[in-house]
This record gives structure tokens, C-alpha cells and sequence, in this order.
């Protein structure tokens, strides 16, 4: 692997001017830097593509899970709220059941309370007028 970037790298090396002046007169030498120089740009579109393509294979992928991971949070957060919703609307008609108990508990107590009161307010009366009854 290595020895191809380094081959690749001296096929897109440009000559120097010595090279340059040398290969003009023949006209040869700038022949086959243009080639390779061709073959090199080949070569290294081939490989770039690749390598775009693996890129934007890579950012398709990654889209695809992050739309996934948010369909799920989605549907997550829709049964959580759900189901706390539930819950609160249970918790409050249990405290709602407990306090109408409540409610009519005192209703009774005060109902029975009223019924002592009315038959000690009749003893009393009786109790301070003996001669009624007699």
C-alpha cells in the first residue's frame, strides 16, 4: 500500500526544470509526464469515488439510524406520556373516591352527633322540668 502512494506520488510529481528543458528538444519526455500524470488523475478519481461513495454510503446510514432513533423516541415518549397521564388521572380519582368517604363519614358522624344533641336537649328539658312527664 505503501509503495503505491509512493509510486503515485512520483507519477504526480512535476519536473523540475533541468528535466523539463532536457525531454523539450526530444518532446518525448513531456509525452509521458502527460500520460502518466493522466493515468495518476485515473487512478486517483477511481480511488476519490470510491472513497465518496463509502463517504456518503456512511452519512445514508447514519441519516437512517438517526431517523429510526427518532421514530422510536417518538413512539417512547407517546407511550410515556400515556401511560403517565393514566396514572395521574388513577391517582386523582382514588384521592377524589377517599375524600367523598371521607366527606360522607363526617356526614354521618355529624348526623349522629345532631341526633345525641337533639336527645341530650330533651333530657335536659326533661331534667329541669320534672312536672311534665308526671
Amino acid at each position: 500500500m505503501e509503495s503505491e502512494g509512493i509510486e503515485d506520488l512520483r507519477k504526480r510529481m512535476k519536473p523540475t526544470m533541468e528535466e523539463k528543458e532536457g525531454n523539450v528538444a526530444d518532446g518525448t519526455g513531456l509525452e509521458i509526464v502527460e500520460k502518466e500524470e493522466n493515468e495518476a488523475n485515473i487512478v486517483g478519481s477511481e480511488e476519490m469515488e470510491l472513497n465518496m461513495t463509502s463517504i456518503l454510503e456512511k452519512i445514508e446510514h447514519f441519516t437512517q439510524m438517526v431517523s429510526e432513533l427518532l421514530e422510536s423516541g417518538k413512539t417512547m415518549f407517546k407511550e410515556l406520556s400515556n401511560e403517565f397521564e393514566e396514572q395521574l388521572i388513577m391517582l386523582h380519582k382514588e384521592h377524589i373516591e377517599k375524600w367523598q368517604e371521607e366527606i360522607k363519614e363526617l356526614r354521618l358522624l355529624n348526623d349522629a352527633n345532631e341526633e345525641a344533641g337533639a336527645i341530650l336537649h330533651n333530657a335536659r328539658f326533661l331534667l329541669q322540668n320534672p312536672h311534665i312527664d308526671s
